[in-house]
């Protein structure tokens, strides 16, 4: 496994093709992010089910690649369009990947990115407030 062949695969995952988590991760992959964690790729499997069952679009662009000895990141836009945040417009939240390999799978992936612009700032009321705040932090 390579970073470059997690790249292409998260280029093209899709609700279409989502039994092929497993030929990615290994049984014993670890899954963080800025709200979850997963363990095991069957609970992977069926979070990302719920999760594009959900959304009207979630796809990457990723823009660089970084190998590491036995893992390696990824820099990448999220484009992401959920009928519940911003009226159902289209949201692209930047990010970056830390992935580690073990028995040629995925046995660690930790995604960052910024929960409030993906989420929080999307929401009516909500992010109006937070938006302010940020821009009041800046001055």
């Amino acid at each position: 496994m390579d970073v470059q062949t997690v790249a292409l695969f998260y280029t093209q995952l899709n609700k279409h093709n989502l039994d092929t988590l497993h030929d990615i991760y290994h049984d014993a992959v670890v899954f963080e992010d800025a709200a979850h964690r997963i363990e095991g790729v069957t609970a992977l499997s069926d979070y990302f089910i719920k999760l594009y069952q959900n959304v009207e679009r979630c796809n990457f662009t990723i823009h660089e690649q970084y190998p590491t000895d036995n893992g390696g990141f990824l820099i990448w836009t999220m484009h992401l369009q959920h009928p519940k945040l911003r009226h159902g417009q289209l949201v692209n939240v930047q990010g970056t990947t830390h992935l580690r390999f073990q028995d040629n799978k995925v046995i660690y992936h930790r995604d960052y990115f910024d929960l409030g612009e993906m989420l929080y700032e999307q929401l009516p009321l909500l992010g109006r407030i937070i938006r302010w705040i940020k821009r009041r932090l800046g001055q």
